[in-house]
Order: C-alpha cells, then sequence, then structure tokens
C-alpha cells in the first residue's frame, strides 16, 4: 500500500505548487480532486498530463464533486447531496459523466464521488431514481474501462452494497472513508469491511468522532486523535487482499494540516511496516 493526499484542482494548478507541495511532503500518488465542471476541458487535462510527467506523480482516483447546492448535515444533506435528490439528479448525472471522460484523458481509472444518502428503503422512489442515475454514469464509463467509485458515509454500508448489487454493473466500487462511516454515525469501519471490504478500489486515512446531535455529524479529528482503529483497519485491509493506495485526508486548511498530514503519514507508514 502506498501512501498519498489530495491535490485540489483548482485554477492555478498549472503553476505546479500543489504537486510541488506533494513531493515536499513524501508523497508520490495522490487523488485529485474537482468540485467545479468547467475545469473538464482538454487544456486542464493537458496541464494534469504535463504536471504529472513533471513531477513523476501517479493520479490513484479523480474524486468529483457538483455544483451546488450539498450541505453535509442531517437535516439539508438529504435534499442537496449527490443524485438523491431528483432536483439535481440529471444535471449531476451529467457531470459525473464528463468527468468520466475528463478522467480519461489524464490516464485515471477510478473516479470518486458521494452519491448522496441513498435511501435504506429500496421501494422508496429516490432510490430507484439514484440507482437509474447512476447505471447510466457506469455505463458510460464502460467503453473506457472505468469505474465509478461509492466514496462511505451517507448510507449504510448494506445499503450501499444494496445499492451496488441492484446496479448490476461490473465496473462499480467503493472509496472507504473510514471516518465518514463514524462521523455519519454510520457504522465502524473495520465491521463494514464484512459487507462491503470486497469492494474496495480506494481508501482514505482520515480520522473522525461520532456525532453527539442528531443535526450534525460528528467532528473530523487528526489521525489517531478520533475513533477509527487504524491498525485493525489496516490488517483487515490487507487481509481482503487490498493492497492499493492510502490517502491521507485531513479537511482543514493552513500549516496544521501540514503538521497532521505528516504526522499521519508516520503513524501510518509505522503500521504498514509491522
Amino acid at each position: 500500500m502506498e501512501l498519498g493526499t489530495m491535490v485540489y484542482m483548482a485554477d492555478d494548478i498549472g503553476n505546479g505548487e500543489a504537486f510541488r507541495q506533494l513531493k515536499a511532503l513524501g508523497f508520490n500518488t495522490c487523488q485529485l480532486v474537482c468540485w467545479e465542471p468547467h475545469r473538464f476541458t482538454d487544456a486542464f487535462a493537458e496541464t494534469m498530463n504535463r504536471l504529472v510527467r513533471e513531477f513523476s506523480v501517479t493520479i490513484t482516483a479523480f474524486w468529483c464533486g457538483y455544483p451546488p447546492p450539498a450541505r453535509f448535515d442531517f437535516y439539508e444533506g438529504p435534499i442537496t447531496v449527490g443524485l438523491v435528490p431528483a432536483a439535481y439528479r440529471l444535471m449531476r448525472m451529467e457531470t459525473l459523466i464528463k468527468a468520466g471522460a475528463f478522467a480519461h484523458k489524464i490516464g485515471v481509472t477510478d473516479v470518486v464521488t458521494h452519491a448522496g444518502f441513498l435511501p435504506e428503503n429500496p421501494n422508496d422512489p429516490d432510490y430507484t431514481g439514484a440507482i437509474s442515475a447512476l447505471k447510466e454514469i457506469v455505463r458510460s464509463y464502460r467503453p473506457t474501462g472505468q469505474y465509478l467509485l461509492f466514496e462511505t458515509g451517507q448510507e449504510t454500508p448494506i445499503t450501499l452494497l444494496r445499492t451496488i448489487q441492484d446496479m448490476e454493473m461490473d465496473n462499480v466500487g467503493v472509496n472507504l472513508d473510514p471516518a465518514n462511516l463514524i462521523m455519519y454515525g454510520k457504522a465502524n469501519p473495520i465491521d463494514a469491511l464484512d459487507t462491503i471490504g470486497r469492494w474496495v478500489r480506494g481508501v482514505h486515512a482520515k480520522d473522525g468522532n461520532y456525532p453527539t446531535d442528531g443535526k450534525h455529524l460528528g467532528e473530523e479529528t487528526a489521525l489517531g486523535k478520533g475513533s477509527v482503529d487504524f491498525p485493525r483497519l489496516l490488517a483487515k485491509l490487507k487481509a481482503l487482499g487490498y493492497n492499493g493506495a492510502i490517502t491521507i485526508e485531513r479537511e482543514i486548511s493552513g500549516e496544521e494540516q501540514i503538521k497532521d498530514i505528516l504526522e499521519a503519514k508516520a503513524t501510518l507508514e509505522k503500521l504498514l511496516q509491522a
């Protein structure tokens, strides 16, 4: 398992600073993140290909967001995030199809996203509508051998497994974010691997705590300061045969983010060598 972190595709990505910092932190892999589909252009693809060559970096996945609204809480989240809300479903389906084409231009197989708060009830019209949209996206990826990966967190593991099964497509997978499963109050990530482990194609190294009220997610923390048991998690991933990237994610900014990423890197390196 090789360690990496997140790189955000902003308008100034071409200056190389994001990849320069990635290398300075000691990483050779990253997940590339973009929430603005106006950047899914040939010009940006050429820029990314140049930077990958220049810095000898591997982009392990393209993390695709979508235009707002998207509010990450328990009240507005279910009606604004992902492909579940019918009002935004078509636009986000089109965005993810374009993201797949962009990812292919930069040589990236896996596209990751938050599909939304997938309903527990498989008879819910929002569930069946989301399944139809997801199938269209995944069909568009098939000719180029690409995969759509579900970022964990907003649904229980069994709901995610049911979704994958109901799609009846073989180019889907899971981007395991263990902190999200805890912060959304959906599952212990180690136990979740019993349900969705064989589908994991990407992993975020992020930590956090369970929610303590009914409106807001639990708090994200520095790795090792939250409720994710990383020694057991990595051991279970190894037992499942996972040998892909472990991508450190710390959703703050500034010097504290750099400090926490470096401390997470040191912790994970020790665990992976054990």
